[in-house]
Parts: structure tokens; C-alpha cells; sequence
């Protein structure tokens, strides 16, 4: 075939825009992404006492140090007649997904300036890569949340109250899920150029920790301090998760609408942003 015949599929130049999103050429890269999430496990998990346990160990002795510290020594009501380990448990995982792929985001390009230096590929592979990461271990928490719910309805005697809620705990887990990749694809891009701004992660991680509904009900807050709960995105997620899960919670149509639209919106600007700064970024690295 002559060169004049040959296709041209894409071009790699110097160029940036906001707008340049090519889900065809991220799509080609999709053996990339499974190679990318094997060695995350594999690096997390080869070579230690317990492997991938570790992903039941963590959320398990937090339940544990939750129940004894916030339930019979500070005394937290959880609201209801959910079991205590039900109720942190299932706060626990979710938040659980919504941390680590958001910690682990926000530091694509820290992280992983040494390939993007050295070979062409769609920088959105990584964090895709990253957040799929986490979802399988969502997956793996999920499941033994799963196995003590059964566990608490056969054994001990649980009724929860299963109604069509049921139904939205998927796009709960979409939901936060691409609000955690928003926002981590925002402050990458923002540590990447101003590395002492990386602190402020882990103040943001903690403050939102006690904003959202994990160690307490929505329904336990006080109504002159409860639309500092509401403004946060994740906190109808959380509770539309243990209503559909556990048949206690407190969610609203408007709060969910307000989620789903700070998670549309959010999504575009990181991905705006991350367009544009991605290739420039890797000379101020």
C-alpha cells in the first residue's frame, strides 16, 4: 500500500484543548488498562502475610475500633434498629471506594510522571486504570457486606425492610465512583503544579469524613446544623445505599438530582481541565 492510501487514524501532536476527548482512541487503549490494574494488585499484594485479605482487614478493624469508640464509649445513636455492625460496615465500604480512588487519582501524575515522560499513550488511561483498581476492591468489601447482612437475617434474627431502593444501589456505586474520579482528576492537576497543596488532601479527606453520613444517620443531626451534612454530594448517596441496603435512611428526589448534577458538572470541568493541562504538566513535574 502506498503512503498516500494509508489511513490516518490520529495524529499525536503538541497541541492542547479543552475539548479534546477521544473515547475511540482511549477505548483502543483497553489492554493498557488491564495491564495497569494487574500490576496494582500485584504490587499492593505480592509478597505479604496476608495478600488480598488486606482489602477485608482494613474495613473490619475500622467497623471494630467504630462500634467500640463511637457506639459504646462517645455513645453515637445510629438511629433505628440496625445492627451496629450492619450500619458502619456498610458506611464504612462505601466510603471505603470513594477515599482510595480518590487518594489514588489525585496522584496520577506524581506518580506516573516517569511513563508519561517516556511513551504516548491517553493520559485518562491511568486514572481509569486506577479507579477500576479500587472497584474491584469495592467488589471484594461488598460482598462480605453481603455475607454479614445474610449472616444478621438468618442468625440473628434482622428484618430489613427490602424495597425498590434496592434497585439504585449500582448507580449509587456509578455515582460515587465518577465523583471521586472527578475530583481526584481535579487535584492532580492542581498538586502536580503546586506540590505543597498535596497536604491539603488529607485535611479535605478528614473534614469530609465527619460531613458525611458514615459513623451517624442523617436523621440524628440536628436541623439547625443539618444543611452543612446536605451540601455534601456523598451524604444522600450514603443514605440511599442503606435504605436500598438496610431499609433505613433518609434521601430525598432533590437531594439525589443536586448529587447526580454536581457529579455531571464536576466530571466536565476535571476532564476539561485535565485535557488541558495534561500534556503541559509532564515539563513542570
Amino acid at each position: 500500500m502506498t503512503p498516500s492510501k494509508k489511513k490516518m487514524e490520529w495524529v499525536i501532536d503538541a497541541k492542547s484543548s479543552y475539548f479534546d476527548l477521544n473515547l475511540r482512541e482511549v477505548f483502543s487503549y483497553h489492554h493498557l488498562l488491564a495491564r495497569l490494574v494487574r500490576k496494582d494488585f500485584l504490587i499492593n499484594y505480592q509478597q505479604t502475610i496476608l495478600g488480598p485479605l488486606w482489602i477485608l482487614f482494613q474495613p473490619l478493624l475500622t467497623m471494630v475500633t467504630y462500634i467500640f469508640i463511637f457506639n459504646k464509649v462517645i455513645g453515637v445513636s445510629i438511629g433505628g434498629k440496625l445492627p451496629p455492625v450492619l450500619f458502619y460496615f456498610s458506611g464504612i465500604v462505601l466510603w471505603n471506594f470513594f477515599n482510595d480512588s480518590f487518594s489514588a487519582v489525585s496522584k496520577t501524575f506524581r506518580d506516573n510522571v516517569h511513563i508519561f515522560s517516556k511513551v504516548y499513550f491517553p493520559r485518562l488511561i491511568v486514572p481509569f486504570a486506577l479507579i477500576t483498581t479500587q472497584f474491584f476492591r469495592f467488589l471484594i468489601q461488598f460482598a462480605f457486606l453481603l455475607i454479614l447482612l445474610i449472616y444478621f437475617i438468618a442468625f440473628k434474627g434482622f428484618h430489613g425492610k427490602f424495597t425498590l431502593y434496592l434497585l439504585a444501589i449500582p448507580l449509587v456505586i456509578f455515582v460515587v465512583g465518577m465523583i471521586s474520579l472527578s475530583i481526584g482528576l481535579i487535584f492532580s492537576v492542581i498538586t502536580a503544579k503546586y506540590r505543597d497543596l498535596g497536604n491539603f488532601i488529607d485535611i479535605f479527606i478528614r473534614v469530609l469524613l465527619f460531613v458525611t453520613p458514615i459513623i451517624y444517620p442523617l436523621s440524628t443531626v440536628k436541623e439547625n446544623i443539618r444543611w452543612i451534612v446536605e451540601l455534601n454530594p456523598l451524604t444522600p448517596l450514603f443514605e440511599l445505599f442503606r435504605l436500598g441496603l438496610l431499609g433505613e435512611g433518609t434521601v430525598s428526589f432533590p437531594q439525589l438530582l443536586y448529587s447526580s448534577i454536581f457529579m455531571v458538572v464536576s466530571l466536565f470541568i476535571a476532564i476539561l481541565i485535565f485535557n488541558k493541562q495534561g500534556s503541559r504538566l509532564i515539563d513542570v513535574i
